[in-house]
């Protein structure tokens, strides 16, 4: 028994749940559709590259949940997984944490993309511990700020270091599985890293490495 620790976006899911619930928003009216798309496009790009700022990106995306109260969001919340979340699911994805779930070992999603989105998910995979960015609450109601240190590249090592002190869980032999290079510190930390339909990048470091490729979507 140990630690499987997954990312989630192009991972478990054939797709990227922060871009969509960009796109999201603007088609449910809630953002200025052109303005926020094109800013959703240039974060993603910037993300792929590896040149997002984490912080800028988090006051972006957080943003037009300001005011609003978690009952609120649920409703959003359902449609958006109904109709975007749905249709990416992989079944390999459900399979490989099935096989974990059997041996034992606690499942841990680990994602940057904000819990406000990324709940809804892990719950839909049926995976109760989710690491994510926070979002900050005032009163019951979310400020559209951060809150805490993101979960995004370096702060994934941060962040998973601490939640093991608090479960009194170990990272020894901890499996993490990643497609993207912006993964690397966590990966590099890992008994067991395994590169998931990687980028490019990551590819190349895999492969450098030894590292076992694998694919969900085949």
């Amino acid at each position: 028994m140990g630690l499987a620790l997954f990312d989630l976006d192009n991972t478990l899911i054939a797709g990227d749940s922060d871009h969509l619930w960009g796109d999201f928003l603007v088609n449910q009216g809630l953002v200025d559709p052109q303005t926020h798309k094109a800013q959703n496009e240039l974060f993603y790009r910037q993300y792929q590259e590896g040149q997002l700022d984490i912080d800028e990106y988090l006051s972006f995306a957080l943003g037009p949940m300001a005011g609003m109260t978690r009952e609120s969001l649920s409703a959003l919340h359902r449609i958006f997984v109904k109709d975007h979340i749905e249709p990416i699911l992989l079944d390999r994805a459900f399979d490989l944490i099935q096989e974990h779930r059997i041996k034992g070992d606690t499942i841990v999603i680990i994602t940057a993309t904000n819990t406000l989105v990324t709940r809804p998910i892990a719950d839909r995979l049926g995976v109760e511990h989710l690491i994510g960015c926070e979002a900050e609450i005032e009163n019951g109601h979310f400020t559209g700020k951060a809150s805490g240190i993101p979960s995004f590249a370096e702060g994934k090592v941060i962040r998973i270091n601490s939640w093991c002190e608090a479960q009194g869980q170990s990272m020894e032999g901890a499996v993490f599985y990643s497609d993207s290079h912006n993964d690397l510190p966590l990966l590099q930390a890992v008994d067991k890293p395994v590169a998931v339909d990687p980028d490019e990048r990551l590819e190349g470091e895999a492969l450098r490495n030894g590292w076992d490729i694998i694919s969900l979507r085949d």
